[in-house]
């Protein structure tokens, strides 16, 4: 998988109270496949994680969220955690900028929580998913068929239900961020490498 995803840029949108293993796992396994990882958050040097009922470690921030724009990157991770993406969702920067992708047919991999703000940024309905089972009435009532599966993938969206499924669900992250643009997701995208202005 080494240089899979060479010239690919990666956002990982996070606040304080993500699952750290959500995070570190998935970010090392693209780091390792080539990409360019950056931790895009509304915090403006660390974020701090949880790990199971506790906090955990302290992680630099790369990229404030009020400079990040989507047209950076070329993929999304939405890690997990019950507190991060509670905070994303009623963030509108933050759902401005998870609705980019949405828009522009570019993948998204969401694991355990983290499809939560994928509904309020117009991303679900019509989408195959799976989440934290917490999540499924939601997720149902925004229009995703919601089933319990460690990974599902539809049309360059990939998600996983908790840490247990990292594995399943960075081996398809990494397929389908190497695929770039879903045409099918958005409609006339042409998939390019995102640059840095």
């Amino acid at each position: 998988m080494r240089d899979e995803l060479r010239n690919k840029r990666v956002a990982v949108l996070a606040e304080n109270g993500f699952e750290q293993s959500e995070l570190t796992e998935p970010k090392k396994a693209l780091e390792e496949a080539g990409a360019t990882v950056e931790i895009v958050s509304p915090q403006r040097s660390t974020i701090k994680g949880w790990q199971h009922t506790n906090w955990g470690d302290e992680f630099p921030v790369d990229r404030m969220l009020d400079d990040a724009r989507g047209e950076q990157y070329d993929a999304l991770l939405l890690p997990g955690g019950v507190m991060n993406p509670d905070k994303l969702r009623i963030n509108p920067r933050a759902i401005e900028f998870i609705k980019h992708f949405v828009d522009s047919g570019k993948p998204i991999a969401a694991i355990c929580h983290g499809p939560w703000p994928l509904i309020d940024a117009g991303g679900v309905k019509g989408r195959k998913m799976t989440s934290w089972p917490s999540l499924k009435t939601d997720l149902r009532n925004a229009g995703a068929e919601w089933v319990d599966q460690e990974v599902v993938t539809d049309r360059g969206l990939v998600t996983s239900r908790k840490p247990a499924d990292i594995p399943a669900f960075n081996k398809k992250m990494i397929e389908e961020f190497a695929e770039g643009v879903h045409s099918e997701a958005k409609g006339d995208s042409v998939p390019r490498p995102a640059q840095i202005r």
